[in-house]
């Protein structure tokens, strides 16, 4: 017959066997035994002891319950366990454990340790019963008692809230030497109420700590930083204390404490500081914060148990690194939940799109080295939205020359709205005079080789183009034939050509900041109050911008169509049919149109709303805005013809009313007219150039998406386009062997769940602060969630 019921705080087990045949109270204290903590003897009865004293018949009743609905299965567990007992075999063995543990019929705790109790997932704490002060020969009762009340009506309740087994393992039973305690308490080795990683909080009453856990009395309480010193403490005016009391139902009794007595604290500062060491040595060895109870006898603190802070998963550190979020102009591009590759994508854009942006601003290639992390952690993704890391932006913004003379500019120049903290940014400090002059000659620096980029930008954007059009020059014919391999060669081609070499834009866009800018600060200067918004409407109209040749393509089609004898054939076709029904309409009808359609998509098919966002369908992948918008043209009345002149062209007026204001001032003219035509040039010049920025997107767009195809074929993904769900460098490091992961469908799986639940969470505020980890604690609602726990903890 089986006997090997006993386990010992010193046995010689793996962490596996410890927790199944344990429990997580026991196995806790055997792993805070291991690191040398002062802990009464123990031993646990495991839980076969529970199985081997089952009779025939009461498994059979076990058995039967499982089938059995929640109200009926609590009844009937009552029934079976109301008389249910450890049998003789268990109790001889327990005899002998407790001969071994209490040689003199020391008093003992029996404790439930419940297999799945203790975890930072599930916490029975308070819920199984204890009892204290136990005399050996009534052990055999109590723990037929901690039994069953793994089974009490709480319990189930609580099992079923959690969906965990509805009839559950029996717990184990943790049996220790009491300790006769003249005070007890409680710490935690971070505070459970703010947060703070860094404040252990202890609480401690005279007698046993059961008048502290049944709420009978107020605790006196200490405050603990991580150096011992006490930071806090809080003396209550205790009353009456719990004192053992062996002959007893609960085996303590409440007594009145004496007055002189009642205001003088429990501990000393430096036992206080004793009892939070201990728990953070527990918090060391167990790998996360502790909840521990402790008891003190002849002036020794003793360790009797230790569990997870189950609260803190859901707490913000108030201490950690105050970071700020900012969504404003960055979501114009990314709005709302965005995929994981586009993110890894755009991150990856952003980062070699300011490094050479520094560079072009003569910033010194070791300081660019020095801020690699500012540069990878531009952006952020909260809730699956993209933001920008603002203290990032700033950390950028002072690598630039000037900064440290014109800082507010800058600022303007990023467009925040609102500044930085001064935890982040440190509160203002006048730069010397040193630092003044090693700027300016730093931004005179910036200023030469500006002028040089100026001068040299239009051969710069035809060598762009040029490379630009090379690195396209695959067709999507092509890409379809390629392997993997190929396609991921094609990738690192156009990061190597392009996307570390965005040069032309980036200078263009710069300069169209400039002039733009410029442009503003003279209209509001040199010309009358009406007319210090006339810059907007000078740079509209200019001709050559791309961005205008699609609809002018659409009206062209949707002329095709008017002047076809097929015209009541096509116009329902292309408004009410599916695209391909409606291509092969076309097709069969109008081959000139078909054609048209054909050039429109190889020019503009990777065109569509948030474009930036690889998971957008393009009309490449779906061309039915397309169909739709030449049919309703053609649907529509003839347009008269446009008329021009003065009257009608906002551009022609706003020319006329500056030349009337300086005609006479021909200085300002000349210069006005200069920053005009550059303006006007960058202006131009930016909106082609983003065309270009649309290809290459669409570009990399479809090599993903061929990337995903090919994952399908070979049963990686179960739909093409779960390739979104996977970041750049776990598809690229999959096909080229770098790859730490290798189960694509699981992966893809996991995000899709991820990112179904950020769209369900309340969508994070345009602006929001987070302390220390992210994902943690903070509620992203436009305040950091520690204000409130700063403010509770005073």
């Amino acid at each position: 017959m089986k006997t090997d019921y006993v386990l010992w705080q010193d046995d010689p087990l793996d962490s596996a066997t410890r927790t199944a045949w344990m429990g997580g109270k026991a196995a806790a204290l055997a792993r805070l035994q291991d690191a040398e903590l002062p802990i009464p003897a123990w031993c646990v009865l495991t839980p076969s002891a529970f199985d081997d004293s089952l009779t025939p018949a009461v498994c059979d009743a076990l058995a039967r319950m499982m089938g059995t609905d929640a109200e009926s299965s609590d009844d009937a567990l009552r029934l079976i366990l109301a008389t249910f007992d450890p049998s003789e075999t268990v109790r001889t063995t327990l005899n002998d454990a407790l001969t071994r543990l209490c040689p003199n019929g020391e008093p003992v705790a029996v404790r439930s340790s419940a297999v799945d109790e203790d975890g930072s997932g599930h916490s029975f704490a308070g819920q199984l019963d204890s009892f204290l002060w136990v005399a050996p020969a009534d052990v055999p009762a109590r723990v037929a008692d901690v039994w069953r009340s793994g089974f009490s009506d709480r319990i189930q309740a609580y099992r079923r809230e959690r969906n965990l087994p509805p009839v559950p393992r029996p717990p184990a039973v943790l049996i220790q030497r009491m300790v006769n305690a003249d005070a007890a308490g409680v710490a935690f080795s971070a505070d459970p109420v703010t947060g703070r990683r860094s404040v252990a909080v202890v609480a401690a009453v005279y007698g046993l700590g059961t008048a502290l856990v049944s709420g009978d009395v107020d605790a006196d309480t200490w405050k603990v930083g991580n150096d011992g010193a006490v930071l806090e403490r809080a003396i209550a005016t205790k009353t009456l204390r719990h004192v053992a009391a062996p002959g007893s139902g609960e085996g303590v009794q409440a007594e009145t404490i004496p007055d002189a007595l009642a205001d003088v604290p429990v501990l000393t500062d430096a036992e206080a500081a004793v009892a939070a060491a201990i728990a953070r040595k527990a918090q060391a060895w167990a790998g996360r914060p502790q909840d521990i109870e402790w008891a003190r006898e002849n002036g020794n603190l003793y360790l009797l148990q230790s569990r997870p802070i189950t609260t803190l998963a859901t707490l913000v550190d108030p201490e950690g690194v105050l970071n700020v979020w900012d969504n404003s102009n960055i979501a114009e591009s990314y709005n709302g939940v965005t995929t994981p590759l586009t993110f890894t994508f755009a991150r990856n854009a952003y980062e070699h799109v300011y490094r050479a942006f520094c560079r072009l601003l003569t910033v010194p290639a070791h300081r660019i080295a020095g801020e690699d992390l500012v540069f990878r952690n531009l952006l952020g993704l909260i809730r699956g939205r993209v933001y920008y890391n603002l203290p990032n932006w700033y950390r950028l913004l002072a690598l630039l020359p000037g900064y440290a003379v014109n800082r507010t500019f800058m600022e303007q120049m990023m467009g925040v709205k609102e500044g930085l903290p001064e935890e982040i940014v440190g509160k203002p400090v006048a730069p010397t005079a040193a630092a003044r002059r090693r700027d300016m000659l730093d931004l005179s620096r910036s200023v030469v080789s500006l002028f040089r980029q100026h001068r040299g930008l239009p051969k710069q954007i035809d060598d762009f183009y040029r490379r630009l059009n090379t690195a396209l020059a695959p067709s999507v014919e092509d890409l379809a034939r390629m392997r993997p391999d190929e396609l991921a060669a094609h990738y690192h081609d156009l990061e190597k050509q392009l996307l570390t070499r965005w040069d032309a834009p980036l200078v263009n866009d710069f300069f169209a900041m400039i002039f733009h800018g410029l442009l503003r600060r003279l209209s509001e200067k040199w010309l009358p109050a009406e007319l210090a918004s006339v810059h907007n409407d000078l740079v509209s109209g200019e001709g050559g911008i791309i961005s205008a040749e699609p609809a002018q393509r659409v009206q062209k089609m949707a002329e095709m169509v008017n002047a076809s004898v097929h015209k009541d054939e096509m116009i329902p076709a292309l408004r009410d049919l599916p695209a391909s029904a409606a291509r092969r309409v076309v097709k069969q009808l109008a081959p000139q149109l078909d054609a048209a359609l054909n050039d429109y998509l190889a020019k503009f098919g990777d065109r569509c709303l948030e474009e930036l966002k690889l998971e957008s369908a393009t009309l490449h992948d779906d061309p039915l805005p397309l169909l739709r918008a030449v049919a309703n043209t053609a649907a529509q009345p003839p347009r008269p013809p446009r008329p021009t002149g003065l009257d009608t062209d906002p551009r022609l007026r706003a020319e006329r009313a500056v030349d009337a204001v300086l005609r006479t001032k021909p200085l300002q003219r000349a210069v006005y007219s200069r920053i005009l035509a550059n303006a006007r040039r960058h202006v131009r010049d930016r909106e082609n150039l983003r065309f270009e920025r649309t290809r290459v997107f669409g570009r990399v767009r479809r090599i993903f998406l061929e990337l995903g195809r090919r994952f399908h074929a070979l049963d990686l993904l179960d739909d093409p386009r779960d390739v979104f769900h996977l970041e750049v460098q776990e598809i690229l490091g999959f096909v080229e062997g770098t790859a730490t992961a290798t189960n694509l469908r699981g992966l893809a799986d996991l995000r899709k769940a991820d990112f179904d639940r950020f769209r369900a969470l309340p969508t994070p505020a345009d602006r929001c602060e987070t302390r220390g980890t992210v994902s943690v604690g903070n509620d992203f609602t436009g305040k950091s969630a520690a204000d409130d726990a700063v403010g509770e903890d005073g």
